[in-house]
């Protein structure tokens, strides 16, 4: 019997999944719905009818509205604020526009943020030559007071200022740095002239709270949650190029990975 050749079947490209809605609405497992929950879902409605940069009613004209206390308004606010759904200009509290989405991959934040199609931005905080402890020692794998190079840049979508980056090289490999790189531009690009390849790194992620320098350099709050990524990033012989300490306003940016099952695997029937 002569067999049918079978179309292999096309496989889209994996996309990011949308956030799904908490189940039940936030109602806890015994007990009414919290007030401030009730009116923080009311006001995300308006949210959504008024659009991105518009302005919010006031505290009082909201708690007009939904027959609430102002202090039941400003916990709902608040909540909607650490979300990054709201956000302060000024003396007012305006709509947000959407968390800037970034894929957890080897590449620069300046090339993350233009495939969004927004406008990345770096400026400079310190540019300085330190000798490394034992941790920037191991991660790099140098000598305990070897020189390296500590750029520390603000970055910025749309001049909005949304982060904090701090990145540690080797003197020795990168002598000319100072002198060849614009700390205004993308490092990753400048690296590859140099004859860099970055191949893999390891990066860890975590929540942590800002420190009051970083909370007055990114201009947010002290209590708004923040994302640390420490990264450390290797050549094609597996050697440290950089060790890169990265925080993100929890309220401006989120991160996506596509995930693959370890080890061999066989399609299901």
């Amino acid at each position: 019997m002569s067999s049918v050749p079978v179309e292999p079947p096309t496989v889209s490209p994996p996309t990011a999944p949308a956030t799904l809605a908490a189940t039940r609405d936030g109602v806890p497992e015994r007990g009414e719905l919290p007030k401030y929950f009730q009116v923080k879902q009311k006001i995300d409605a308006v949210l959504d009818e008024l659009g991105q940069g518009a302005t919010l009613p006031t505290e009082r004209e909201f708690a007009e509205r939904f027959g609430v206390s102002r202090m039941t308004v400003r916990q709902a606010i608040r909540e909607l604020r650490l979300e990054g759904r709201v956000q302060r200009s000024g003396r007012a509290t305006v709509t947000a526009g959407p968390k800037l989405v970034q894929p957890l991959l080897l590449a620069s934040y300046t090339e993350g943020v233009r495939r969004q199609g927004r406008r990345p931005g770096r400026q400079l905080v310190v540019f300085e030559r330190l000798a490394a402890d034992t941790t920037l020692a191991a991660g790099l794998r140098i000598e305990v007071g070897e020189p390296v190079f500590h750029l520390e840049r603000l970055l910025l979508a749309d001049e909005e200022r949304v982060g904090l980056e701090s990145t540690y090289l080797s003197v020795e490999r990168f002598p000319d740095l100072t002198a060849e790189f614009d700390p205004s531009t993308s490092l990753y690009a400048y690296l590859r002239t140099t004859g860099v390849a970055l191949v893999d790194a390891d990066e860890r992620i975590e929540t942590v709270l800002a420190s009051p320098r970083e909370v007055q350099l990114i201009g947010t709050s002290p209590a708004l949650p923040m994302l640390l990524m420490n990264r450390v990033t290797r050549d094609h012989d597996g050697r440290p190029v950089e060790c890169v300490r990265s925080l993100f306003r929890g309220d401006r940016f989120s991160f996506t990975a596509h995930l693959r099952a370890e080890g061999p695997s066989s399609p299901r029937p």
